[in-house]
């Protein structure tokens, strides 16, 4: 007998409750921040209408399915199962956070503070799920596949992100690699642009490498290439094609910057050989879930095979 489907709400901590965490109570929260020359209301009303948007789409919940709950800071701990339906409650990010958990679940996002953020990846209003369930439930939803980033050491430990794979020194002190894209024509793919051989490699001091996807290229990719002044295409959020860059590499002796930005697709790759005592390869902007890599040690990253189906 095959299990029912199971609907699993993802949600985050507000800033209301983190608050309420450092200070105890609501009266001593206002007098810390009117202390500041801010204010408590809007922070509380922005907890009530999540709170009351999270209740309503938990109502809408068929009583036939079944139904969890998890916090972002617990996703790491969470087991989803191959029957789940994925409701992320929040803001664009926690869509973000919670895709590299997954193995091609659907999910939908619903976005608690309309008109805030750019509402990308939380589409919907609670008033959707209904809807939006049934159609996952019957197999006749649509989806947008959004092309993933995954980087997988030599070791075999693997880490995916659905908008950017970071690595660098903990701490952001400079880092020591070697640098080789796969096959020629990095820099520049796809632009005319001539590349390294194949094989070639360079070595680095920088402040850490960044890999991203069409869905990150609204942010983290696109201030590097505004920064830099890139004519490298940002690739669509469905796009198998991700952008690289180097962030401040820095010229010596011993090191070059001729390798700082590039075009991974199809079964390229970007490998890099750790030549610290110790960087770290973590996915949208969460450090305390990471791979970590040692001297000696090499990671390859690329576009991940798996894709996060979002629900239209």
């Amino acid at each position: 007998m095959s299990l029912a489907p199971r609907a699993v709400l993802v949600h985050r901590t507000s800033e209301y409750e983190e608050l309420l965490a450092r200070h105890g109570t609501h009266g001593q929260a206002e007098f810390f921040l009117s202390s500041r020359g801010r204010g408590i209301e809007k922070i509380a009303g922005r907890h009530r209408r999540a709170r009351r948007i999270l209740a309503e789409v938990a109502s809408s919940v068929p009583l036939s399915w079944r139904q969890a709950r998890v916090e972002r800071a617990d996703l790491d701990r969470f087991l989803f199962g191959p029957e789940d339906v994925v409701v992320v409650v929040g803001a664009d990010g926690l869509v973000a956070n919670t895709a590299k958990y997954l193995s091609g679940q659907p999910v939908a996002g619903v976005d608690t503070d309309p008109g805030q953020g750019l509402g990308v990846l939380v589409r919907h209003r609670s008033r959707d799920v209904a809807r939006l369930l049934a159609a996952a439930a019957g197999r006749g939803a649509g989806y947008d596949e959004l092309t993933m980033v995954e980087a997988v050491a030599d070791n075999g430990e693997r880490l995916r992100a659905l908008n950017e794979i970071y690595l660098g020194r903990p701490g952001h002190q400079s880092a020591r690699y070697r640098l080789a894209p796969d096959r020629a024509g990095e820099p520049g793919a796809g632009t005319g642009c001539s590349g390294p051989a194949p094989g070639a490699y360079e070595a680095q001091i920088s402040s850490g490498v960044l890999v991203g996807t069409g869905t990150g290229a609204t942010g983290w990719l696109r201030s590097l290439r505004r920064e830099r002044a890139s004519t490298l295409a940002p690739p669509s959020p469905g796009d198998p094609r991700l952008l690289w860059f180097v962030r401040e590499a820095w010229p010596s002796p011993t090191t070059g910057t001729r390798l700082v930005e590039g075009v991974l697709d199809g079964e390229r790759k970007l490998r890099l050989t750790v030549e610290s005592d110790r960087l770290v390869a973590f996915g949208d902007g969460v450090e305390s879930d990471a791979l970590e890599l040692v001297w000696g040690q090499s990671v390859a990253l690329g576009v991940a095979d798996l894709r996060l189906r979002l629900l239209l």
